[in-house]
Order: C-alpha cells, then structure tokens, then sequence
C-alpha cells in the first residue's frame, strides 16, 4: 500500500520547496520509490519535484478538482510527498477552499510544518502549538526547523519544542546557496537551470546530515481508494500541443485524461519555429513568451502554419499563448512585438498588473460546452480587446467578474488556466 505525507508552512518562504526538493532527491538516492505533487495551481515546482526524483509530478488543487479526482490523481507506486503552498491554512476567500489544509483533510495525509526558524527562538513553540491545535482534522505529525544559524540555535529550538510531543525531524542549517532564485511570476524553470543535479544533490546532502528518515517515513499515512473520478473530455481525437520554453505551463493530468481517452498528442515548439502539425484542435498553453516575444514573433514557419491551420481547425490559447494569439505583445523594454494577429487583442507588459485568483468559467463562445474551474496568475496589461467573449466568469466567492477572453470563428482563448471540468 502507497503512504504520503504532506509538508505544510505557516507563510510562504519558509523553504518548502528547497526541503521537499531535498527529500525527493535524498530518498531518491537511497533506493526508495518516491513522486512528488504539488498543492494548488503551480506550473513550476512540478518540474523541479521530477528532476528530483526522476517520477511525474501531479498537481492536486482542493479547490478545482473533486475528492475523488484528488485520490486519483495522488494513487500511484512509491511514498508520496506533497508541497503545500501558501500557509498550511490560507486558501481562496471567503473560508479557505482549496488551502494544504482542504488537502490534508481529503487525504486524509499528516502534515510536517516546515518552520523558518532564522528569526525566533523559544517563540517556535507558540506558533507551532497553534498551528498543531487549530484544526483537530488537520494532523501536525511533526517539523522540519528551517535556516537554524548553529548547533546553539537548534539547542534552543529543539527545547521550546520539546513540550510539544513533537518529533522535530530535521534542522537545516542556513545556506544562501540553496536559496532558489525568482524571476517574474515565481522560480526559474527547472530546464533553465545547468547546475539543477548539483543543487539538488547540495540539498539532499544538507538534509541527509540532519533528517530522522526513520521517523518521517513513519508517519506516512496510507493513500485512502482513488474511486472513480471524472477525467477531462479530449477536444478532438489528435491534438497539437506547444511545448517549449516559451509554452511550458500545461498541466499533466489534462494531457492525461486525453490520451487515457484515446486521444494522441503531436507536440511542437513555436520557439524551435516548428510548423503547426497536423490535428483536429492545436493547443497554446501558457508560459513565458513575453521573455521569447521576439523570437516568436520571428518564427516566420509556426506563425504562417498556425494562421493557415486557422482557417480550418480550432485554436485555443492559455494566458502566454492567448497573447501570441493577438495582434501585439509590448514586452517589459516597450518593444512592441507582432504576434498572429487572429484575435484582435493587445497586450502589454511596459505596465505591470497583478492579475491573481480561481475562476468558475461558462463558455459563451467557442469549442467548449461544458464549465470549468480555472485559475488566472498574470501580470500583463490589456491594450484593447475587441470581439466576442469566450467565457463568463465569477472569482472563487461565485462573484460576477468581466467576460473573458476572445473569441474569432475558429480560434479563441483567454487568461485563464483550466484546471478541471466541473463534474455534474
């Protein structure tokens, strides 16, 4: 039988991501069938979670996917460990859905709270008392101490904690060089860094010096029956995926559930200035092509394909690809940039906005006919948008939001990011 466990913070940047990336790749090492999966609407950790460990990483979000798709999703061989994002208890308004917390309940999984400790001493104690008594559903197992300064500090640590019945499984010393660097919307991507291995083996050397495996594989919980889940429907029996740099943001379980369905999957790269294949339904996920935005817009090949493949196959764009869909991306310099010009939209990066939250879409346009849960996590600007809308939206408390998106016979897309269809 399958166990996991789910390492939680109380806030964010408390180092979630380096430890848990330091446990897959330890265990790794060791021998042990370990997979990593990642709490929430994240395109970028997976990643790393996979070069750890060398196993497909999922995403499971409390918010947008059922009970039973989440069991489905988190079933599979080896010990399954889950990074939560956010604080252990911070979720979408008004009550919290879709928090670690919402997850750790579903899963019936313990919680070990990664605690930044660089900053506090006896007060460890009073935190992690309350975040161990603040939910009798929501099992605190135990805690990793985080960026402890010397032998002296965990001392201290180790004995405001002691009341507590706690095991404190690990106390990692501060080291700048396992500080992940950020860029735009969060990390670097994993491809994008030559000194990935080394930094993994770093971390998981740091941990090794200091982690009571024994005791954390001990506390693993078994996975509880996946059941039957709904899957997504595939758009079309073949369909053209973008995957590179620039579209690197699909989720795995949607490019899942089509081939589980039958579907096949042609992937291209736009940056590689790839023609569009041939298929029933072409795929622009998001990404980054506001830092490729000249290089796509010199992709003479993918350009000339994808407008000639218009004119006979529906196009959908996510986020970064609804933008290469447009007229023009400004990119963060002012440059302006000529992107396919089959949606009438401009859109800017000179001026950043925060765009940030879950969404309940309906399709008012467009291939789709059925609603989804989504989520939107971006900084670009609108210059003009003209034509049909593709999506009604309300935020995550059902309030009414501005139509989304656009829609042009064949070719349509928006900001936002579908996570899973909502199941009736």
């Amino acid at each position: 039988m399958t166990h996991g466990v789910i390492l939680a913070a109380p806030s964010s940047g408390s180092g979630k991501t380096t430890v848990t990336l330091a446990l897959l790749r330890l265990l790794a090492r060791k021998g042990m069938a370990v997979r990593g999966a990642k709490s929430g609407p994240d395109y970028i950790d997976p990643r790393f979670h996979e070069a750890a460990c060398a196993a497909p990483c999922v995403n499971l979000d409390s918010w947008a996917m059922t009970p039973e798709r989440l069991r489905s999703l988190a079933a599979g061989e080896g010990i399954l460990i889950i990074e939560g994002a956010m604080g252990l208890f911070d979720g979408a308004p008004p009550d919290g859905r879709g928090a670690v917390a919402d997850l750790a309940r579903h899963l019936a999984l313990p919680v070990v709270l990664v605690v930044d400790a660089a900053r506090m001493a006896q007060s460890v104690a009073p935190l992690v008392a309350g975040f161990t008594g603040h939910d009798s559903q929501v099992r605190v197992a135990g805690v990793i101490l985080n960026n402890v300064g010397s032998d002296r500090h965990e001392a201290m640590l180790r004995r405001a904690l002691a009341p507590l019945n706690l095991p404190v499984l690990a106390a990692l010393r501060r080291d700048p060089a396992l500080a992940l660097p950020s860029r735009h919307l969060g990390l670097v991507q994993a491809g994008e860094r030559d000194d990935l291995d080394a930094f993994l083996d770093r971390a998981a050397d740091a941990l090794a010096g200091t982690l009571d495996r024994d005791t954390l594989l001990g506390l693993a919980s078994p996975l509880l029956e996946p059941g039957q889940a709904g899957r997504m429907v595939p758009p079309a029996q073949v369909i053209a995926v973008a995957r590179d740099a620039a579209f690197a943001f699909s989720y795995p379980h949607l490019l899942n559930d089509w081939r589980a369905q039958g579907a096949e999957l042609r992937f291209f790269s736009p940056l590689a200035d790839d023609p569009v294949p041939e298929a029933g339904f072409v795929y622009l996920p998001g990404g980054y092509p506001e830092l490729h935005a000249g290089h796509i817009a010199a992709s003479a090949r993918f350009l000339s394909s994808l407008r000639h493949a218009a004119h006979t196959t529906q196009i959908y764009g996510e986020c970064g690809g609804y933008m290469v869909l447009g007229d023009g991306l400004t990119d963060a310099g002012g440059i302006r940039h000529q992107m396919a010009g089959l949606l009438r939209l401009e859109t800017s990066f000179a001026t950043r906005r925060l765009h940030l939250g879950y969404r309940h879409l309906t399709p008012l346009n467009g291939p789709f006919d059925t609603c989804f849960m989504a989520h939107e996590f971006h900084y670009a600007t609108t210059l003009s948008a003209c034509g049909e809308t593709l999506f009604k939206a309300t935020d995550a408390e059902g309030a009414p939001l501005p139509d989304m998106g656009l829609s042009n016979g064949a070719v349509c897309g928006s900001f936002a990011h579908v996570i899973d269809a909502i199941q009736v």
